[in-house]
């Protein structure tokens, strides 16, 4: 698979969310979360750790149809409260995605632009975005209005199976799973058709402030 292409996959993922998350938008509240959710996610929040900005690396394994193989991809990551995640893919092929809570864009190896979505002119794009972020910086809040959440909570650390509550975006993916302690340790994401990815995040580390060279990104 070229660069190209993975980089394809990547945003063609994201928009393809965006458009099943389009009915969250326009449709009504969701439900509260039930008594048992509230109480486990009460649990999870005091144990995940609450930072402006959480870096780390990355390994993902992503189960296509059609491969015999899965496609392995690995790099380092960025997530900035209220700014969005910067995702450095380093291997197979260098890529950079920068989800904002108004643009998505994808640079390749050279800085050169290759894809850019706005919410202006996708509106969705904020609700796929702000889900994204809260996939990867466990906002427990945000993914209790979407989802139906189970899961557990044990001294090694937690696990959160989510089951998206609106049928559109059941069409697209099915369940996510996540697992971790102080920091979101392995994120699983089954879509409906067929196709999963595992993410497993490496040496997290909280930081008060961005560094300059990852600001420059979200400028």
């Amino acid at each position: 698979m070229s660069a190209i292409a993975w980089t394809k996959r990547t945003v063609l993922g994201a928009a393809l969310c965006a458009l099943a998350l389009s009915s969250l938008a326009q449709t009504a509240p969701p439900a509260p979360a039930t008594p048992a959710a509230q109480d486990l996610l009460a649990q999870v929040r005091q144990r995940v750790h609450d930072a402006p900005v959480v870096r780390g690396g990355f390994e993902q394994l992503k189960t296509v149809k059609g491969f015999k193989q899965p496609l392995r991809s690995s790099g380092d990551f960025v997530v900035a409260r209220g700014k969005g995640i910067v995702w450095h893919v380093l291997k197979p092929f260098e890529s950079t995605l920068v989800v904002r809570p108004d643009s998505l864009q994808s640079r390749g190896s050279d800085g050169k632009l290759t894809t850019q979505m706005r919410a202006q002119d996708e509106p969705v794009l904020r609700t796929v975005n702000a889900m994204l972020f809260a996939v990867m910086s466990a906002n427990l809040t945000e993914l209790a209005q979407h989802f139906e959440v189970t899961g557990q909570v044990a001294a090694k650390g937690w696990s959160l199976h989510l089951v998206p509550r609106d049928p559109t975006l059941a069409q697209w993916l099915a369940a996510v799973e996540l697992q971790g302690n102080q920091f979101v340790q392995e994120v699983k994401l089954q879509e409906a058709r067929g196709d999963s990815s595992l993410i497993r995040i490496l040496t997290p580390v909280a930081e008060n402030a961005l560094r300059p060279q990852d600001a420059a990104q979200f400028e």
